[in-house]
């Protein structure tokens, strides 16, 4: 997990404690999420602020080996948030929620990361892969929030409507198939601040919601 305005990497031990596994001081703060591939490479983002409207970004994604050298692999991203890695470990696929995009990119045998390219033009935060080579997304529909199911290209596969935004998806359950989402309240006519002060303060809008899906969980995390 990552401790992100410490700049740690932390693993949690059998007993229940964490221990520092790599030191990311140099990244800077605001590091944000992970996903580890089949091979042990470790994927992080950050970088500083940045708010929709205010320009470029310098938000990046960073790769840690598995023998913890720590190095940057990717830059320019608008807020990227949930990434996912394909079971071959072939492709990682980030969510640019301020471009409005998941971004993919190829991984090398040593991971780095190379033609960077849209994977679907369509808004991400927290996502998941299925068997079918599907990502599930929360975005939105002309009737409100929801959690999309997306081929790549863009094809909006399945549609699971919400009262509240989504916030991030994944898949699980004893046969993978159970899709869990999280949402809670947040209103597009408030600022960015606004939201995330009332997230953090309350009143408490937070739910975990399941339904079935027709595929699988595949690749990471």
């Amino acid at each position: 997990m990552v401790a992100g305005p410490e700049g740690r990497l932390l693993g949690q031990e059998p007993d229940g404690s964490l221990v520092d596994q790599a030191d990311l001081s140099a990244l800077g703060a605001n590091l944000n999420e992970l996903v580890v591939d089949g091979r042990g490479f470790i994927y992080v983002n950050g970088g500083t602020e940045f708010h929709p409207g205010e320009g470029e970004t310098p938000r990046f994604v960073a790769l840690i080996t598995p023998d913890g050298v720590v190095r940057r692999v990717a830059g320019g991203l608008a807020f990227p948030n949930g990434m996912a890695v394909t079971p071959d470990n072939s492709t990682l696929i980030v969510s640019e929620s301020f471009a409005g995009t998941l971004t993919a990119f190829d991984i090398g045998p040593d991971g780095t990361l190379s033609n960077r390219r849209v994977w679907a033009p369509v808004p991400g935060d927290g996502i998941v892969l299925d068997t079918e080579g599907a990502v599930w997304t929360p975005g939105w529909t002309e009737t409100g929030p929801a959690c999309l199911r997306v081929a790549e290209g863009g094809e909006v596969l399945d549609t699971v409507r919400l009262d509240r935004a989504g916030f991030a998806c994944t898949l699980g359950g004893e046969d993978g198939r159970t899709l869990f989402m999280l949402a809670a309240d947040w209103r597009m006519q408030d600022g960015f601040e606004d939201n995330i002060k009332r997230l953090m303060t309350g009143p408490e809008t937070g739910q975990v919601l399941i339904a079935r899906a027709p595929a699988a969980h595949a690749g990471r995390p």
